[in-house]
C-alpha cells in the first residue's frame, strides 16, 4: 500500500513525496482512514512506529475542508503532550505536512518567555500543540479559549501519568466541548491509561499494531555486565570505536547525566547533555547540535529524552538501567525508528540485576550478554552483605562478607598473630576449652594466675580477700562480705549482723564540720593501708 491508496488529498501528498515518504507504517495505514471518517481512535504503538504523522496527517486535510467556511480563525484542533521536545516535535510535524497548505498553527510551552507564543496566539492559530502546564497559565491569562476545539489529542498519555499531568489533564478535558473528535495514543497501556482512556473516548476504534511494551524488531540489543565504579571507563570504551557515528546515552537523574559528560569532555570525547534543570535555549542548542553532527554523544533523562526524533541515530547506550520496564522499550525506541535498524546496548551492574529481569520478563526476549570486555563484574552471581553490628544473622549460601566484615576478620587474625608470638593464647571461651583451661573465675582462682590473664571475676571482692596472703580460693558467697566499717577492721569471717543495720559514726574533724550529705562512713587509715597490701 502507498499513501495514494489512502485518498489524501493533492497538498499533502506532495509534502510527503518531498519528505522522502514513500509508504505508510502499520499505525499510519490503520489509523488514516479511521480519522478521516471522525471516529474516536485509541492507539496503542511503541515509539518509532510514524504515529505523529498518523494522526498528523488526517487532521490537516479535515482542517483543510473546512477552512473555506470559517470567516475567523479559532483554535480548532488541540494536541497535548507531555514535554517540550515532542511538543516542538508535533509542531514541526504539522509544518513539513501542512507546507502547502494555508493553515496556522504553532506550540506553546513552559521555561520560556511568553510574550512570543501570546502574539502567535493573537493573530489566530487552527492548531495548537501545548504541555499541560503553559497551556493552564495562557487560559487563566484569558489568552486561550478552547470553545471551539472539534478534535482533541492527548499523545504519549502513559507517560503523562507517569509525570504527575493527571489532574492537568483533568482540567483542561473538563473545558473543552462535550462534541468532539478525541484521539489517544499511548506506547504502552497500564490500567490506569486504559481508565483514563474510558473517560475521554467514546466508542473509539482501536488500533494496536504491536504487542503491548514489544520493542522493535529492527534494534539489535545487548547487556554487558559490570561493576557500578567502572561504567565509565566502559563508556568510554564502547565509544572508541569510530563506527559509532551518533549515540544516545540515558541516565537515571540530571546530576547523573551532568557527571556523564564532564567524565566524557576529560577522556577528548565532544558530549552534552539534556535535562530538566537545563533552560529551553540550551536544550535546543544541545539537540540542535547532535541533529547537526557537531557534537557525536548526547546524554538525556527519560523525560527530557522523549519527543528526540533524530534521523540515523544508529546507537542508543543505557548508562544506567531504568526502574521502571516500560522505560526501557521508550529509550531504545530512539533507534531503529520506522522501520530503520539500530542498536541498544545496556550497562547493568550487580544493584540493577533485578530491574533488569524485570525488563526481560516484560519484553519476552533473551538479551545477549557480552563477555571478554575489558571491564568485567568482579562479584558476578554474589551478594555483598554488611549485617549490623554485635547482631547474629543468618546469610545465604553465595553470599560474600562486605567492607566491614573483612576488616573485623583481619582485625582478628592480628591479634591473634601477635598473641602467640609472646606465648599467650588468646582471651576467648573457644580457644581456653580447646588447652584444657576453662575461663570460669574459680578455675582462673586455681590456675594461680601463672600464663592466663586476669579478668574482672580474678580480682578480691571483699576486705577479707585483700587480707589474705594466698589463702583459700574458695568463692565467698554474697552474705561472707563486711557490710560496714568494722567488719572491714575485724579478723573474723562472721559479720556482725546487729551492727549493720545501726547508724555509722563519723569522725570529729573540728568544730562547725557538717558530714557529708551522702552519709559516708569514716574509715581507719591505718587498716585501710593494710587493706591494700595486697
Amino acid at each position: 500500500m502507498t499513501f495514494n491508496d489512502l485518498n489524501l488529498i493533492a497538498p499533502i501528498l506532495k509534502a510527503l513525496e518531498t519528505e522522502g515518504y514513500e509508504r505508510p507504517t502499520p499505525i499510519q495505514e490503520q489509523a488514516i482512514p479511521i480519522l478521516l471518517q471522525g471516529k474516536d481512535l485509541l492507539g496503542c504503538a511503541q515509539t518509532g512506529t510514524g504515529k505523529t504523522a498518523a494522526f498528523a496527517i488526517p487532521i490537516l486535510q479535515l482542517l483543510d475542508k473546512q477552512h473555506a467556511e470559517r470567516q475567523h480563525r479559532h483554535i480548532k484542533v488541540l494536541v497535548l503532550t507531555p514535554t517540550r521536545e515532542l511538543a516542538i516535535q508535533i509542531n514541526d510535524s504539522f509544518a513539513a505536512y501542512g507546507r502547502n497548505l494555508k493553515l496556522r498553527h504553532t506550540v506553546i510551552f513552559g521555561g520560556v518567555g511568553q510574550a512570543p507564543q501570546v502574539q502567535a496566539l493573537q493573530k489566530g492559530v487552527d492548531i495548537l500543540v501545548a504541555t499541560p502546564g503553559r497551556l493552564l497559565d495562557l487560559m487563566g491569562q484569558g489568552y486561550i479559549k478552547l470553545s471551539d476545539i472539534s478534535i482533541f489529542v492527548l499523545d504519549e498519555a502513559d507517560r503523562m501519568l507517569d509525570m504527575g499531568f493527571i489532574h492537568d489533564v483533568k482540567r483542561v478535558i473538563a473545558v473543552l466541548p462535550p462534541k468532539r473528535q478525541n484521539l489517544f495514543f499511548s506506547a504502552t497501556m497500564p490500567p490506569e491509561v486504559q481508565k483514563l482512556a474510558n473517560t475521554i473516548l467514546g466508542h473509539p476504534e482501536k488500533v494496536e499494531v504491536t504487542p503491548v511494551a514489544s520493542t522493535a524488531e529492527t534494534v539489535s540489543q545487548s547487556v554487558y555486565y559490570v561493576d557500578k565504579k567502572d561504567k565509565k571507563n566502559l563508556l568510554i570504551h564502547v565509544l572508541g570505536d569510530k563506527g559509532i557515528s551518533r549515540v544516545l546515552v540515558f541516565t537515571r537523574t540530571k546530576h547523573g547525566a551532568d557527571k556523564v559528560v564532564k567524565d566524557l569532555h576529560k577522556a577528548g570525547i565532544a558530549a552534552e547533555a539534556i535535562h530538566g534543570n537545563k533552560s529551553q535555549n540550551a536544550r535546543q542548542r544541545a539537540l540542535g547540535n547532535f541533529k547537526d553532527g557537531r557534537i557525536r554523544v548526547l546524554v538525556a533523562t527519560d523525560i527530557a529524552a522523549r519527543g528526540i526524533d533524530v534521523d540515523s541515530l544508529s546507537h542508543v547506550i543505557n548508562y544506567e538501567i531504568p526502574e521502571v520496564p516500560e522505560t526501557y522499550v521508550h529509550r531504545i525506541g530512539r533507534t531503529g525508528r520506522a522501520g530503520a535498524s539500530g542498536i541498544a546496548i545496556s550497562f547493568c551492574d550487580e544493584e540493577e540485576r533485578t530491574d533488569f529481569r524485570n525488563i526481560l520478563k516484560l519484553i519476552g526476549l533473551a538479551i545477549p550478554v557480552v563477555e571478554g570486555h575489558p571491564y568485567p563484574a568482579s562479584s558476578s552471581g554474589q551478594v555483598v552483605i554488611n549485617p549490623p553490628k554485635n547482631k547474629d544473622v543468618v546469610t545465604r549460601p553465595n553470599a560474600v562478607p562486605g567492607n566491614r566484615q573483612q576488616q573485623k576478620h583481619k582485625h582478628g587474625e592480628r591479634r591473634q598473630a601477635g598473641m602467640q608470638e609472646d606465648g599467650s593464647k588468646p582471651h576467648s571461651n573457644k580457644q581456653g576449652s580447646q588447652d584444657g583451661n576453662s575461663n570460669k573465675p574459680e578455675d582462673r582462682n586455681k590456675q594461680g594466675g601463672n600464663n592466663s590473664r586476669p579478668g574482672r571475676n580474678d580480682r578480691p571482692r571483699g576486705n577479707e580477700d585483700r587480707n589474705r596472703q594466698g589463702g583459700s580460693n574458695e568463692r565467698q558467697e554474697r552474705n561472707d562480705k563486711p557490710r560496714n566499717n568494722d567488719d572491714r577492721n575485724k579478723g573474723g569471717n562472721e559479720p556482725n549482723r546487729k551492727e549493720q543495720h545501726q547508724r555509722p559514726a563519723y569522725t570529729d574533724q573540728g568544730a562547725g564540720h557538717k558530714p557529708d550529705s551522702r552519709n559516708k562512713p569514716s574509715v581507719n587509715k591505718a587498716s585501710f593501708d593494710e587493706d591494700l597490701s595486697w
